[in-house]
């Protein structure tokens, strides 16, 4: 991936300081997704990772809400399924769910009981990845269905929060960084 494909993309995100409270350093994805050729080259450059780096994958799972922005059309692409992982109440039928602790509260999410089978390879896509703790029970929801997570992908990493060490040895990459 050249330097000018990625700025490509990292030049539609944008910055808001002190979102949702103050210090905080929000990134905001909406200009990638409004603008069509960036979106495009997002998606390329995510297919072109996991092409290269996984020769089966069955389903690409993604988190409520901006992992199913990213996740559909990286999966059409793929020619898989997408499988969401939801907020808890959202989905229909017997579902798997599990609690984790955010940095405010408790939340809890869920994944239908048929999503997928044993033994199936699955992607989790999401927008980012800060603390790790959604990203962290979606693994978990994944796993308690005995299908194997390959990776975690997101578009953006906001690595002083260390949230890939949550994710302990589940494979991790993301396109872009920050410190």
């Amino acid at each position: 991936m050249s330097e000018e494909t990625l700025r490509r993309v990292r030049d539609r995100v944008r910055p808001f300081p002190d979102f949702p409270v103050p210090g905080v350093l929000f990134r905001d994805i909406s200009p990638l997704l409004k603008d069509p050729a960036a979106f495009r080259t997002l998606i390329d450059l995510l297919e072109d990772h996991l092409r290269a780096s996984f020769p089966k994958i069955d389903f690409i799972a993604g988190l409520d809400s901006r992992g199913f922005l990213i996740g559909p059309p990286l999966a059409q692409r793929l020619g898989i399924g997408f499988v969401p992982i939801r907020k808890k109440g959202k989905l229909p039928g017997p579902t798997e769910s599990v609690s984790y602790t955010l940095e405010y509260g408790k939340a809890e999410l869920e994944i239908q009981s048929d999503a997928v089978e044993p033994g199936q390879k699955v992607i989790i896509v999401d927008d980012l990845l800060a603390t790790g703790g959604t990203m962290c029970a979606a693994c978990e929801l994944v796993k308690r269905l005995k299908a194997e997570v390959l990776e975690c992908l997101v578009i953006i990493e906001l690595k002083p929060l260390k949230g890939v060490e949550k994710l302990n040895s589940i494979p991790f990459y993301s396109l872009l960084q920050y410190d």
